[in-house]
């Protein structure tokens, strides 16, 4: 009598891509990736901006109408960048101290999914 393992095989999650290769590391690791891209993205998006407003100010040339439009640039590049320190820093409150996914090392962010 054969046994439904010996029949069927045993089951196995389908291999990922190099580094994904197992799900339970693989989409940590991408969460991670997809993190530390968005903070560098809005780094340097925040820093154009503060450059393009700061530019807009010298080259307003005393113009009132130019020299608003520039404080508005600048005053929203800080807006953006407090709303994304304020975003990790509820994310990192949810997925860590609430729900437990996020660790924080020395090294950086360590996420851990519950898996079945």
């Amino acid at each position: 009598m054969k046994l439904a393992q010996d029949i069927f095989g045993t089951i196995a999650p389908p291999p990922g891509v190099a580094p994904f290769a197992d799900p339970t590391t693989g989409l940590p690791k991408f969460i991670k990736l997809a993190v530390n891209f968005v903070i560098i993205a809005a780094g340097l998006l925040l820093l154009t901006y503060l450059l393009w407003g700061a530019l807009d100010w010298i080259s307003s040339e005393g113009d009132k109408e130019k020299t608003s439009k520039a404080q508005g640039k600048i005053t929203n590049a800080i807006i953006g960048m407090i709303l994304v320190f304020a975003a990790l820093v509820i994310f990192g409150y949810i997925a860590g101290d609430i729900l437990g996914i996020v660790t924080r090392t020395p090294n950086g962010w360590t996420f851990t999914l519950p898996t079945l």
